[in-house]
């Protein structure tokens, strides 16, 4: 199975590339290694996890029986069989992994499913896989506030604040002037590195109709956004009706796809990861992490 994921990623060009980079980067750069336990704790000072959602299932998922030091971390925002291979490939000791792949309970680790060959091949691999996703949704400069920055904003607050008013899911935007919706288009899009997104009008306005309040919500804004006062509603994916809801009271939406509103944080993420573990430690982001969905 894996081996036949192998030959995929490398027949890709571009993966053939990557790989082929970052080789000769490890063979003229020295890094030190550090601890799983020293890395926790920068995640986890970044992002508790208390921040997450009661229902989430995050932190330290895979922990190897015989412990490795950590040289290299791959992030990505979904860990599929390919990533994980990427992550061998590279010679990577641990995994950060935006979704936890593992959510509902495993009853077994064998290789019927696709998740469950995952974990077996970490644990075979000796690979740490460690999981934030909504503590990284609430913290202040997490994934939320990464898709905020596509705009000007004079005020930002949380959607659903937690016990401190500063941290919580979602973000309302009070823009520092309004924008016309196709400038708010236009700057998602470059932000995220998309070439489409889809758009819901509000009923009776067109594209250069003013944006000034922006309610957003990385991923499935849903249940976050459902009942907001805004100009427009920015997420990842969102029911029909609820998009026909917005539209009819007057509020524009803009759906990326799930995870394209999401993963584009990794790129700064890697940076603040490096630094904060002193530059003894190389981080990847995936390159074979994508949306499953594609407009074609």
């Amino acid at each position: 199975m894996f081996f036949q994921l192998g030959r995929h990623i490398l027949k890709s060009r571009n993966s053939r590339n990557h790989l082929f980079t970052h080789f000769i980067k490890m063979s003229t750069e020295k890094f030190c290694a550090v601890s799983l336990e020293r890395v926790v704790t920068v995640l986890e000072k970044f992002a508790p996890k208390e921040l997450a959602e009661s229902w989430d299932n995050t932190g330290l998922l895979v922990e190897p029986y015989t412990p490795r030091q950590i040289t290299k971390i791959l992030l990505t925002n979904d860990l599929t069989e390919d990533v994980a291979l990427e992550a061998e490939i590279l010679a990577c000791e641990m995994i950060i992994s935006y979704h936890p792949p593992i959510f509902a309970p495993l009853k077994s680790i064998v290789q019927r499913s696709w998740k469950e060959r995952v974990v077996s091949y970490l644990l075979e691999k000796r690979i740490a896989l460690y999981s934030p996703h909504t503590s990284w949704d609430s913290v202040q400069g997490g994934v939320n506030d990464w898709l905020a920055s596509a705009f000007s904003v004079a005020e930002s607050k949380p959607i659903l604040q937690s016990n401190n008013p500063d941290f919580g899911a979602g973000r309302l935007l009070h823009l520092s002037t309004g924008i016309p919706l196709s400038d708010a288009v236009n700057r998602i899009k470059e932000l995220t590195r998309l070439s489409h997104v889809r758009i819901a009008a509000a009923k009776g306005k067109s594209m250069t109709h003013t944006v000034q309040r922006v309610a957003l919500c990385a991923g499935s804004g849903s249940s976050v956004l459902k009942g907001v006062d805004a100009d427009l509603y920015l997420t990842g994916e969102m029911l029909h009706h609820d998009v026909l809801d917005a539209a009819q009271k007057g509020i524009t939406v803009i759906l990326t796809n799930h995870s394209d509103s999401e993963r584009g944080f990794l790129r700064g993420f890697a940076n603040y990861l490096h630094k904060n573990l002193n530059e003894e430690v190389e981080v990847f982001v995936s390159k074979v992490d994508k949306d499953p969905l594609i407009t074609v």
